[in-house]
């Protein structure tokens, strides 16, 4: 998160290496993110300017959109939603004009609705836009609270952690949530700082942040540091491949889909959107959303709830994709899928069109197949050309089957 990067650097004290003490062993619970996990986060479009009634006008918006119903069941409150310190036994408080209610009411709300409650703190003294305090050294308290209220998903930050190794917090906070004997699912927001895909799981995490903090913004050149845009991103999580599966994803942070006039950005076009959120499909990456979807209009909800697209990232294969053939500003990603179909990405990153073409031979299909376009949902069939002529900052989304 930008502000949390940037506006308040100088309290984040960032570990540079890895713990010499082993991480847990135990594994998460792969049910409870067999498939990427979806829902809203409130940070990306309101920052600190959050209150329950956000959170349960959000959650009303969610199940009205039809995103719910799509799959997008986690209501995720990000920073600040709590008080600066905690109370006389040590426990966090819930801001106490923000969320008058308590986290604990939310939490009701949300489940009668059918969807689960997301919460956020850092693995420091202090979150990210030090407004309340981290959990560093209250694990346990913390996600005893967390369970007690009711609580479903934890985003874990990386903010203030005093040099304390990553393993060494992230384990910490693992083993406390699984002794709650409460279903919580795991992200592990470390910005890819000690490469987290590599032990992330062994410490109970589902998901794990693998770049720093995206913004709106096609692209702006960062490798790994903030801000990063979509091609950014996807530059950097492309390898990654190897280390995703069910109840093990990497996450290169929340959709910008929607999301506007944040930090000086105006916003992706349509094109660049439907690009974003396919590419995010196609690389089984969690599906966040970011934007007010109180008030959407409807070609971002067509998107955020297109559920051919959804199901070739929700697909129980877990099969992160990858490009198969790089032409520089074109790129041809091809991702496998459970009943033997093929999701393949015509991607055109340049600021003109181009026309892309491969073969079922290529994507490992060869011989006659349909092709769905997952944007006009449109089909024709194929005895060995694939060709799609793709916008500037956009990517055709097409589901191979073979005959």
């Amino acid at each position: 998160m930008p502000l949390h990067r940037v506006a308040f650097a100088a309290l984040a004290a960032v570990t540079t290496c890895l713990s010499v003490v082993p991480a847990s062993t135990a594994e998460p619970d792969d049910d409870l993110a067999a498939t990427p996990p979806m829902g809203w986060n409130s940070w990306n479009t309101f920052g600190c300017d959050i209150n329950e009634q956000l959170i349960r006008e959000t959650a009303d918006a969610l199940v009205s959109s039809g995103m719910r119903d799509a799959g997008y069941r986690y209501v995720n409150i990000d920073d600040c939603w709590a008080e600066p310190e905690r109370d006389a036994s040590g426990r966090l408080q819930p801001h106490h004009e923000r969320f008058p209610g308590g986290i604990a009411a939310i939490a009701d709300y949300v489940h009668e609705r059918g969807m689960k409650l997301g919460i956020y703190t850092s693995a420091g003294t202090r979150t990210c836009a030090d407004t309340m305090p981290g959990a560093l050294g209250h694990e346990e308290t913390d996600a005893t609270t967390f369970a007690e209220w009711g609580v479903d998903y934890l985003k874990y930050d990386n903010c203030n952690n005093q040099g304390v190794p990553a393993t060494e917090r992230y384990t910490t906070m693992g083993e406390a949530l699984r002794a709650t004997g409460r279903p919580i699912v795991y992200s592990v927001c470390e910005w890819g700082e000690n490469a987290p895909w590599e032990w992330a799981p062994g410490v109970g995490a589902h998901l794990w942040r693998t770049t720093d903090d995206i913004r709106p913004v096609w692209e702006t050149g960062n490798t790994n540091d903030f801000p990063m845009g979509v091609v950014d991103i996807i530059d950097f999580n492309r390898d990654l491949a190897r280390y995703a599966g069910p109840g093990d994803w990497n996450d290169p942070d929340m959709l910008e889909v929607g999301v506007h006039d944040v930090d000086g950005y105006p916003g992706l076009t349509d094109d660049e959107a439907r690009a974003h959120f396919g590419m995010w499909a196609m690389m089984a990456s969690p599906l966040i959303a970011g934007n007010d979807v109180r008030s959407m209009p409807d070609e971002v909800r067509d998107i955020l709830t297109n559920p051919e697209v959804i199901a070739i990232d929700q697909d129980s294969l877990g099969a992160q994709g990858t490009p198969i053939r790089d032409d520089g500003d074109q790129e041809i990603w091809l991702k496998p899928l459970a009943n033997g179909d093929k999701a393949l990405a015509l991607f055109n990153r340049s600021n003109t069109p181009a026309t892309i073409t491969t073969t079922t031979s290529e994507i490992g299909a060869p011989g006659p197949a349909t092709l769905r376009n997952l944007w006009t949902r449109t089909e024709t069939t194929t005895t060995a050309d694939i060709t799609a002529d793709v916008p500037a900052h956009a990517a055709v989304l097409l589901r191979a089957t073979p005959h």
